[in-house]
């Protein structure tokens, strides 16, 4: 019943993440166990900067990955945020995406 905005937002930070990820490494760029989407992001923006705006516009999410997942934290994102997350990592993976070969994409 309630509207689970934390793991909401957790789970944008992780589509964003594991987008540029893949990305990554379909380019064989290797990079460290982080859920840091600056780090990962700059080595993707070295190999396409046409991927700059959409990684900015997501590093904020890089705290959704922990924000929300330990107890004592006891305010959940507002809905706000989550309409926020999910533009954002859609955007990612949109821009992403047309960055992939045409064999590569659904």
């Amino acid at each position: 019943m309630p509207p689970l905005s934390d793991a909401a937002v957790f789970h944008c930070q992780q589509a964003a993440e594991k987008a540029i990820k893949g990305f990554l490494t379909l380019h064989a760029r290797p990079f460290r166990k982080t859920h840091s989407i600056e780090d990962i992001g700059a080595l993707a923006i070295a190999i396409d900067p046409a991927l700059r705006p959409a990684i900015e516009r997501a590093a904020p999410l890089t705290e959704h990955a922990w924000r929300f997942r330990y107890p004592g934290i006891p305010d959940e994102p507002g809905l706000d945020e989550v309409d926020e997350a999910i533009a954002v990592a859609r955007e990612v993976v949109r821009v992403v995406r047309a960055q992939l070969p045409a064999a590569a994409r659904p």
